[in-house]
């Protein structure tokens, strides 16, 4: 049960740098949820941790955390070979769960998430922030009303700069990749507009090391015909890009920054009404993501970046890994 002001209590499962960008700062100015507990690898680590952000209750270990009975939900934050297995605990000890994205290390271990989540009563999660930002539920919107027509053609790009090859997201061991990190947003980009999950035609990796992919490319085939292309890059010679195009028979959508739409929250709608500009807030994807969280926990709001569309998600991923002749990860 939520506290007596009625907040859901969450726990940080992984005591990260990204953890006050994507939780301790968008928890602050919400009055639904507290962050209430942080597990880490070990005490002193979890120690330092709530002390710098102000957390009340540090633990060190994650179990811990998890067995703590006055929290209603878990934040999964540690490598992405670990979703799988924390989630799967979080879930057993009857906790609500936000994954952070790639929700697990393949489909296979999605799957079996998902069916867990199906025989509890318990809201499971993926954090694709992008999802819950108006600029994107503008863009269905738009695709849902016909405006543009029948879709022809979907293309998503996210390409950054990440050049620290001791991260995480270059260790295979740990379920990296550009495919797993970056690749997860476009992928569920390439689903969310495009309107179905698609199949992979072909796909071509540049390495960053043996089966470690620092950029991708997939060129992709919907059930309705229309194609689509997703691109993304942890390190690539296009530095930083970011942008999304869907064009149907009548028109056209265009905007940048398609996995952070508050950094450029503006769209371009070209159609048979015409031209025109429509502008978005600044307020953080996170902020928007943890809205829906709670949401869902208090208010039994469907989740849009559900189990089930993770493991749409994930075939896709391991899809484009398969297509570039590369092996799925698998989990630690």
């Amino acid at each position: 049960m939520p506290d007596s002001a009625g907040r859901v209590r969450i726990g940080i499962l992984g005591a990260s740098s990204f953890a006050p960008t994507t939780m301790i700062n968008p928890a602050k100015g919400n009055s639904d949820v507290v962050v209430a507990a942080v597990g880490a690898r070990d005490q002193p680590s979890a120690d330092e941790f709530a002390a710098k952000y102000g957390i009340a209750k540090p633990y060190g270990s994650y179990e811990a955390l998890i067995d703590d009975p006055d929290l209603d939900a878990i934040y999964v934050l540690v490598p992405t070979s670990m979703h799988g297995k924390w989630t799967k605990v979080a879930l057993a000890a009857g906790k609500h769960v936000l994954v952070e994205k790639p929700f697990t290390a393949n489909a296979a271990e999605a799957q079996e998430i998902a069916d867990l989540e199906a025989k509890s009563d318990r809201v499971v999660m993926e954090a694709i922030q992008f999802r819950h930002h108006p600029l994107t539920r503008r863009v269905e919107e738009i695709i849902a009303s016909g405006e543009i027509g029948t879709l022809r053609r979907v293309e998503v790009t996210l390409c950054v700069l990440l050049p620290t090859f001791k991260a995480n997201c270059y260790n295979y061991d740990l379920a990296g990749g550009a495919m797993m990190d970056a690749g997860s947003y476009v992928t569920n980009m390439a689903r969310t507009f495009g309107g179905a999950t698609p199949e992979v035609v072909s796909a071509q990796a540049k390495l960053q090391k043996p089966r470690v992919d620092r950029a991708m490319t997939a060129e992709l085939r919907y059930p309705a015909g229309h194609t689509g292309r997703l691109c993304c890059a942890l390190w690539s010679g296009n530095m930083f890009r970011a942008s999304a195009k869907v064009a149907g028979d009548d028109g056209e959508l265009r905007w940048l920054s398609p996995a952070a739409p508050n950094l450029f929250p503006v769209l371009s709608v070209r159609s048979p009404k015409g031209r025109r500009i429509e502008h978005f807030s600044r307020r953080p994807t996170y902020a928007w993501q943890l809205d829906a969280f709670a949401d869902s926990v208090l208010r039994g709001v469907p989740v849009r970046t559900s189990a089930r569309d993770a493991v749409e998600n994930m075939s896709v991923i391991d899809a484009v890994y398969r297509a570039a002749g590369l092996p799925s990860r698998m989990p630690s």
